[in-house]
């Protein structure tokens, strides 16, 4: 992303692409979602995700409303990621928050539910700078707006440069819930203001 560019996801019919843009990321890579309803652009850019399967109709879910990951001190409410008429998803429009893309998966559903996050702003780390140091087994605790929460196991991370995204890693149908974090990474490009890597951590609901 570019540290002044939008956290974007691009979504293009059919293979429906998430071009997930965040602050100084540039796009993530490509991941893909489900559906793809309206959002605002966003001030910055963070990659972008690709998913080439639409999961099946499920139970209506509570949606998510925080994620908490002790490990790295992250305690934050989430706000609802969209895509906009242009197939676009917009960047948390708060560096400190991170977002949730109301388009795809409700975490405790199953397939893979997205968070996205900036790395850093203009001026400082942002909500989702250090999610590169989780390891397998740590926490990640998302509450959800009936009150409920739900506790995912941190099971790996990788990154990848963003014209090489993991989409099949990423977007593939599970036959259980799942989540994924994701934001930029790698080598900051000042001639292009992005980042040139994607950053993922995969996650497992914990039973």
């Amino acid at each position: 992303m570019s540290r002044s560019s939008a956290t974007r996801i691009v979504v293009t019919a059919g293979a429906l692409v998430l071009a997930l843009l965040l602050s100084a990321c540039g796009a993530i890579g490509a991941q893909s979602v489900p559906a793809a309803p309206p959002t605002p652009a966003g001030p910055f850019s963070a990659g972008g995700l690709q998913d080439p399967s639409t999961p099946e109709p499920q139970a209506q879910t509570a949606p998510p409303t925080r994620v908490q990951i002790p490990a790295i001190g992250v305690d934050t409410a989430l706000e609802d990621l969209a895509i906009d008429g242009s197939g676009r998803l917009a960047a948390p429009v708060d560096f400190d928050l991170a977002g949730w893309y109301s388009g795809g998966v409700v975490p405790g559903q199953v397939g893979p539910a997205i968070i996205a996050g900036h790395v850093d702003s203009p001026t400082a780390p942002a909500v989702f700078a250090d999610i590169g140091a989780l390891s397998p087994g740590d926490d990640i605790v998302v509450t959800r707006a009936d009150g409920t929460t739900l506790t995912f196991t941190v099971s790996g991370s990788t990154q990848s440069a963003k014209a090489e995204f993991p989409t099949d890693a990423v977007y593939s149908n599970v036959p259980a819930p799942e989540l994924r974090l994701i934001t930029c990474g790698g080598i900051f490009d000042s001639s292009t203001g992005h980042y040139l890597d994607n950053l993922i951590v995969f996650a497992e609901l914990r039973v």
